[in-house]
């Protein structure tokens, strides 16, 4: 991984300070944080034009004479001792471009409600993280965001000139820029994280490649460590559902989890279905009901708001992506800690997954794209503000960051601003990591863009169905979560989630989303 050299970062200090904006190509890509709720993650693809050094100057007119202060919105668990992060990243960022940034934090137990609610309360704040997980398409639809065709090239010009035309194409939503999106491709790779050393002395296989070997894995757990709960579910929902469909190649149109559209990307001419359609609902309810009457998991889960269960050790498993298990197993040196990837059919994921939108009651959104290009392109400033300070929060070892004092300290879950060039790999990451993502890249190669890669690039509109679409989430967690978790009866339960979502409007969602669909799939000859 390269560097910006210390002679590009004074000539774009001395830029920035005479009136010029200046900046380095971003690559981003989800972070893994000390949250064991990690959302993003994967290795690079797609443009590959991001080379470090490129230091491109742009007159971009911006009046800085005047000191502001940025607000941005996360979603993650705020650190302990952030407040020392956020002065020292303040201290620099006044220097270079006469701002300062106030962070607000969204916890993981309860972005699900709160995150939508941040773009219709009025509230006033320049910048949030956003991503296809966090239905940013539907938000830019309904105006939360401020439209970037201007602004982004202009204020942040040279994180815009290292966009590939394809990651261009997916921030756009009804013609205009809405995001600015990751350019560091992610796996989808999703699965089990699990403990390893608990069931040392036990005759425990230790395999763990499906979900029926997950269930073994359960019941060892709760025979022989009872204390534990055996899996990891709180009020955001269950993974379960979503990695038993990727264990049977189903892809979800959303390209995220808690969907509740799903296709076949094998088929020649995929048709949308939901889960009291598909054949082998029943089978997974049944799974799921066993594991609620055995006790896998707590019967108020959906109300439980504590996500770090697995990270403090209360936990044996959760399910989760890749870069969750990087970080757990970092954070947590004197565990043994495995991963068994559920998605039978990897690809990249959309440059969306992990993106910065600008919030439509933004005040300085000018500044806060300035800020956003040196945070995507100056070594200094992405490490100040990801890292935090060297020394107290981290240390960079071999080229490797290694975070101090985790209790206090994690990285920032800004995940969007990763950067090929700047990010660092992992201080003590797991020894198998090189070989399972090789692996991915090899089925990748063998696939030759057809099964799920086929649809990274489409992002439907709602705008059309947008009453009926927001009436079927709400339906889908009302509903579909309790069911899945085995709270309601399995048969009466599908019945009475079918005859909801019908009532909320499945079946235009369904046809529009379908129709939408048909368009791509022409599109690409």
């Amino acid at each position: 991984m390269k560097k910006i050299s210390k002679i590009i970062a004074f000539l774009m200090m001395v830029c920035l300070l005479s009136g010029l904006l200046a900046g380095c190509g971003s690559d981003t890509a989800a972070p893994a944080s000390s949250s064991s709720a990690s959302s993003g993650g994967g290795d690079a693809d797609g443009d590959d034009s991001g080379d470090n050094g490129s230091s491109g100057e742009a007159d971009t007119g911006l009046d800085l004479s005047e000191e502001v202060e940025i607000i941005l919105y996360l979603v993650s668990d705020r650190p302990a001792k952030q407040d020392e992060i956020d002065a020292n990243f303040n201290a620099l960022i006044k220097e270079k471009l006469n701002c300062t940034l106030k962070t607000n934090w969204i916890g993981w137990a309860e972005y699900a409600n709160k995150y939508p609610l941040l773009f219709s309360s009025g509230e006033k704040f320049d910048m949030a993280e956003t991503g296809t997980w966090l239905n940013f398409s539907s938000l830019a639809q309904k105006g939360a965001f401020m439209a970037l065709d201007e602004l982004w090239p202009t204020y942040a010009p040279i994180n815009f000139s290292k966009q590939s035309e394809v990651a261009k194409q997916q921030a756009t939503v009804d013609g205009h820029y809405y995001t600015v999106p990751t350019l560091l491709s992610t796996y989808n790779a999703r699965g089990i994280l699990y403990r390893t050393d608990i069931l040392e002395g036990t005759d425990w296989d230790g395999k763990l490649e499906t979900m029926s070997d997950y269930e073994v894995y359960l019941s060892y757990v709760k025979e022989y460590a009872p204390e534990y709960e055996s899996t990891d579910i709180y009020q955001s929902g269950s993974m379960l559902d979503d990695l038993f469909m990727y264990e049977r190649k189903m892809h979800p149109i959303k390209g995220s989890t808690n969907d509740f559209l799903w296709i076949d990307p094998f088929e020649e001419s995929p048709q949308l279905f939901t889960y009291y359609e598909y054949e082998h609902t029943p089978e997974f309810l049944e799974m799921m009901t066993r594991w609620n009457e055995n006790g896998y998991f707590t019967k108020s889960a959906l109300s439980d708001t504590d996500s770090q269960k697995f990270q403090n050790g209360k936990a044996a498993s959760l399910a989760q992506n890749i870069d969750a298990y990087e970080n757990q197993y970092i954070l947590n040196p004197d565990r043994g800690i495995g991963f068994a990837n559920m998605v039978t059919d990897i690809s990249k994921k959309a440059f969306t997954q992990d993106a910065m939108v600008v919030s439509n009651t933004s005040q300085n959104p000018e500044r806060a794209l300035a800020l956003y290009d040196l945070l995507t392109s100056d070594e200094e400033t992405f490490r100040t503000y990801y890292y935090g300070i060297e020394g107290t929060s981290y240390e960079v070892i071999d080229n490797q960051v290694k975070v101090l004092d985790t209790d206090n300290y994690a990285l920032s879950s800004f995940w969007a601003i990763r950067t090929d060039d700047l990010y660092l790999s992992a201080y003590g990451s797991p020894a198998d990591l090189i070989g399972i993502k090789e692996g991915f890249n090899q089925y990748i190669a063998e696939v030759n863009g057809e099964g799920s890669q086929k649809y990274r690039g489409f992002v439907f509109s709602t705008e059309s169905i947008e009453t009926e679409y927001a009436a079927c989430q709400n339906v889908h967690q009302q509903y579909w979560w309790p069911l899945e978790l085995g709270y309601t009866d399995a048969v009466s339960g599908l019945a009475e989630y079918q005859s909801k979502m019908e009532a909320a409007g499945v079946e235009k969602v369904r046809a529009e989303i379908q129709r939408q669909l048909d368009e791509y799939i022409a599109s690409l000859g």
